[in-house]
C-alpha cells in the first residue's frame, strides 16, 4: 500500500505572536509536551515497523514542531527508512539547522513559512540559504497580506533561483484582481489560493491513499473532516480506505485542496506534494515584479 499520512499531535504552544493565527505564543504544559512526544514516538515506531507499505508522512503540527528534540530526531530517523518516501514538516524555521547533517536529504523535506515581523529578516534568510547548502528539499511561503509584500519582494529576489516561493491567501481575504495580480506576478500558483474551493461531492484521494492521524492515532480522511475511519494502532482504518467523494462544501486549505482530484495539483506538486515544491518552479511575471518593487520603494 502506498499511503500517505498527515500527522497532528497535541503540540499547540508557538514560539512565534502572529496576530492571524490562533495558537500564537501559546505555551504547552509539561505534561502535555510529555503527551506529544510519547504519541510522536509512538507513531514513529509504527511507522518504522510497516516496512510491507509505503510511507509519505507530514507532520503539520498546531504550533512548531522543530524547536522540540523528539520532532527532529523524528524525522531524522525516519528519513532513513528505505520504505518512506517522504517525511515533512510545516515548520516556521526558528530552529537550528545542524541536525539536517543526519538526516537523509533525498527523504526529509521542509516546509518552511516566513513570518515577518517575528524573526529578523536576514536571520531566516540566512537559513534558508544554509537549507540549500545542504541540499534540503523545501518551499518557502508567506501569507499574502498587504503589509508582507515588501517582505515577500525580498524574499523572491534573495533566495536562490530554484526555491519555489509560495504565497497563501490570508484567511476571510477577498482579493481584488488587482491585488491578486500583484501576488500572482510573486507566485504564478496564488490562484489555486485565492478562492475556496467548492468540494462538495467531488473525488478526493483522502479517505484513500491519503489520511490523517491525531495522536491517539485515531483515522480521519483529513484534518477538516471530523468522521472517524478507524484507528492506525489496531488497523482499523485500513478497511475504511477507499475512494469516496468530498462532504463538504467548500476547502480552502493547501493541504486539503491539494489531494482534490478534480484539480491539476498532484501534477503540479509531482514528487513534492507534502512540501509544496513543484515538479519546476513556475516562470515568474519578472516585469511585473519589478513594478511593483519599484512602486513599493516609492511607496505607492
Amino acid at each position: 500500500m502506498d499511503l500517505t499520512l498527515l500527522y497532528r499531535g497535541p503540540l499547540a504552544s508557538c514560539d512565534y505572536d502572529c496576530p492571524y493565527c490562533p495558537f500564537a505564543k501559546r505555551r504547552d504544559s509539561t505534561e502535555r509536551l510529555r503527551a506529544d512526544r510519547a504519541a510522536l514516538e509512538r507513531f514513529a515506531q509504527w511507522a518504522a515497523a510497516r516496512t510491507e507499505d509505503r510511507l509519505s508522512v507530514l507532520f503539520t503540527p498546531w504550533g512548531e514542531g522543530l524547536v522540540r528534540s523528539w520532532y527532529r530526531r523524528t524525522l531524522t530517523e525516519l528519513s532513513h527508512l528505505p520504505h518512506i518516501r517522504r517525511v515533512a514538516i510545516q515548520t516556521n524555521l526558528s530552529c537550528r539547522t545542524d541536525w539536517l547533517s543526519e538526516a537523509d536529504h533525498d527523504t526529509l523535506a521542509l516546509w518552511c513559512t516566513y513570518h515577518p515581523g517575528q524573526t529578523p529578516y536576514d536571520r531566516f534568510l540566512t537559513k534558508c540559504r544554509d537549507l540549500a547548502g545542504r541540499g534540503i528539499r523545501f518551499s518557502v511561503g508567506i501569507v499574502g497580506l498587504a503589509e508582507h509584500l515588501e517582505a515577500a519582494l525580498r524574499l523572491r529576489a534573495d533566495l536562490p533561483e530554484h526555491v519555489y516561493l509560495w504565497v497563501n491567501a490570508a484567511e476571510g481575504h477577498v482579493y481584488t484582481d488587482a491585488e491578486a495580480e500583484v501576488w500572482t506576478a510573486l507566485d504564478p500558483l496564488f490562484p489555486y489560493s485565492r478562492h475556496p474551493h467548492a468540494s462538495a461531492g467531488l473525488p478526493c484521494r483522502t479517505g484513500e491513499s491519503v489520511v490523517s492521524v491525531d495522536g491517539d492515532g485515531t483515522v480521519r480522511r483529513c484534518h477538516f473532516v471530523r468522521a472517524e475511519l478507524g484507528n492506525l494502532y489496531d488497523g482499523t482504518y485500513r478497511a475504511a480506505l477507499r475512494p469516496r467523494p468530498c462532504p463538504l462544501a467548500v476547502c480552502d486549505c493547501h493541504i486539503g485542496y491539494v489531494h482534490l482530484e478534480t484539480l491539476p495539483l498532484y501534477d503540479v506538486f509531482a514528487g513534492g506534494v507534502l512540501e509544496r515544491v513543484p515538479a519546476e518552479v513556475p516562470a515568474r511575471h519578472s516585469a511585473r515584479i519589478t513594478t511593483i518593487a519599484m512602486r513599493a520603494e516609492a511607496g505607492a
